[in-house]
């Protein structure tokens, strides 16, 4: 793909993305309103648990046969293809087939898990689409390892909306709280009934074959278990935050409530609002990892040189614009979104976060095009280590707060970790300091401006209107230094845009 396409298709995977996470945060709402927290608790629950296994079965799939699909496609073997696609149809169903009739042969011995036996009933009405959406992650690789977005996107958006309006009508009309949470299950595993079902007619409709798996296996699981291994850790690690965090909150004279509401404050509201920006990069790193792929194993370095100083300059450049904003604005966002100030607080004391969060999921996604899947596990781990020592230790100095200093830490030592492993896979050297330096020291001016524009504004008008007023004069302003200082070529963006 050329650069311009690639852009162009980031862009498309960006705005299905973003409207999924629109329409799911309406579903949200919908859930809460006629379940209420009760009944929302059941389903979010047993949603989780489920996750976990999804997360087991699958994670690592989608990448590892999109790379693979692409190393093949540059040698011309068709056979190679098939038969990854093969080897991961059969490995997913190998673990998530059993998983599913273990749970529910011996769904008695499981109770246990949760809290709540009811959340097991729902918890089993999910389980039968574990199997279909671990299919699903198979031939989701192959759309990916073909550059073939529009179809995925269509597809993902679709699975997305049959959720929503199957789950909206069966649930509206339920009866008790307990059938509200399995009827919402039953939409869970009705649409990823349906992305299975899509996903293989258009699978077979463009003459996908499958073959002989033989001598496949090794390398598909030499490369996925890394990857699911680092997902998988990285649930493990959020628990034992959970459970961790609040202990030591409590041992230094907070009550257990006062505990619980302070992590909920920073996990719960703050968090999510400061990984908002990994959608963009996510997109990014989905349209570029098949194209990567193929640059490395065609030999062309400088294509793959290329491709990388760009997507990790996009991306410093994305999270640098990002951050004054959160800094001036995140006390509103905090008060405005979930009528809680001291969410606000985190927020904007933790936006530059943005930064290193930022460049280590891009980063991250081009190791694993590369091969270097069992690194990034490495690296993910070390990083994963020091939150941990700092969420132990530092609550005692700075409370709550120990938790965004552990994230930004880790993932500091993530991302430059993966920064000198980049430079050391690429046989010519990737330069992103100076573009780094630069977009990281603008921050500073470009938040000054913000604080002085809304001390100003605040006096004369209300909150609503300084924070929507702020936030087009923060942008404006950034776009005026960056185009000043040519750190963004906007000729060029423009007649992107013109021809596209």
């Amino acid at each position: 793909m050329t650069q311009k396409t690639i852009y162009k298709t980031a862009l498309i995977v960006t705005i299905f993305s973003v409207v999924e996470r629109f329409m799911g945060f309406l579903y949200r709402i919908i859930l809460s309103r006629t379940l209420g927290s009760e009944g929302l608790g059941l389903y979010t629950i047993a949603l989780s648990v489920f996750a976990v296994f999804v997360t087991v079965t699958s994670s690592g799939i989608p990448i590892t046969v999109s790379r693979l699909i692409t190393k093949y496609k540059t040698k011309n073997d068709e056979k190679g293809c098939n038969g990854t696609v093969t080897a991961g149809i059969i490995v997913v169903l190998s673990v998530s087939i059993p998983i599913v009739l273990i749970l529910f042969l011996g769904q008695n011995l499981f109770k246990g898990i949760f809290a709540d036996e009811r959340c097991m009933s729902v918890f089993l009405v999910m389980l039968p689409g574990l199997v279909f959406t671990s299919v699903y992650a198979v031939i989701r690789g192959t759309f990916w390892g073909n550059k073939n977005f529009m179809p995925y996107s269509i597809i993902e958006f679709i699975e997305e909306m049959c959720m929503i309006i199957i789950g909206t009508i069966l649930v509206v009309s339920t009866t008790t709280i307990f059938s509200g949470s399995v009827r919402a299950a039953v939409a869970i595993t009705l649409s990823y009934m349906l992305s299975f079902t899509l996903s293989m007619i258009y699978f077979f409709a463009k003459k996908g074959k499958l073959s002989k798996p033989k001598g496949h296996f090794k390398p598909l699981l030499s490369s996925a278990l890394p990857i699911t291994s680092m997902r998988v850790t990285s649930s493990a690690i959020n628990s034992l935050v959970a459970i961790i965090l609040p202990q030591r909150l409590i041992a230094l004279g907070l009550s257990a409530s006062e505990a619980l509401s302070e992590f909920g404050i920073v996990f719960g509201m703050s968090m999510p609002i400061l990984s908002i920006p990994s959608t963009i990069i996510g997109s990014i790193a989905l349209v570029l990892v098949p194209e990567l792929s193929e640059n490395f194993y065609k030999n062309d370095f400088e294509l793959l040189k290329k491709n990388i100083e760009n997507a990790v300059k996009l991306t410093i450049t994305i999270a640098c614009l990002l951050i004054p904003l959160f800094i001036v604005l995140g006390k509103d966002i905090g008060s405005l979104i979930f009528n809680n100030p001291k969410s606000g607080e985190i927020i904007a004391y933790s936006a530059i976060l943005l930064l290193p969060l930022s460049l280590t999921m891009i980063t991250t996604s081009i190791l694993n095009s590369l091969g270097a899947e069992k690194m990034t596990l490495k690296y993910f781990i070390f990083g994963a280590l020091t939150m941990l020592v700092c969420v132990y230790f530092l609550p005692a100095i700075c409370g709550v707060y120990a938790l965004c200093i552990g994230y930004i830490l880790s993932n500091v030592i993530c991302s430059v970790l993966n920064l000198k492993s980049i430079n050391k896979k690429s046989p010519l050297k990737i330069r992103y300091k100076k573009h780094t330096i630069i977009s990281t020291l603008l921050i500073i001016p470009i938040s000054l401006f913000g604080k002085f524009t809304y001390n100003i504004l605040i006096l004369y008008t209300n909150e609503i209107f300084t924070f929507f007023a702020v936030g087009i004069l923060i942008t404006l302003f950034s776009i005026a230094i960056y185009r000043i200082l040519n750190i963004i070529d906007f000729k060029k963006l423009t007649l992107f845009f013109k021809k596209n």
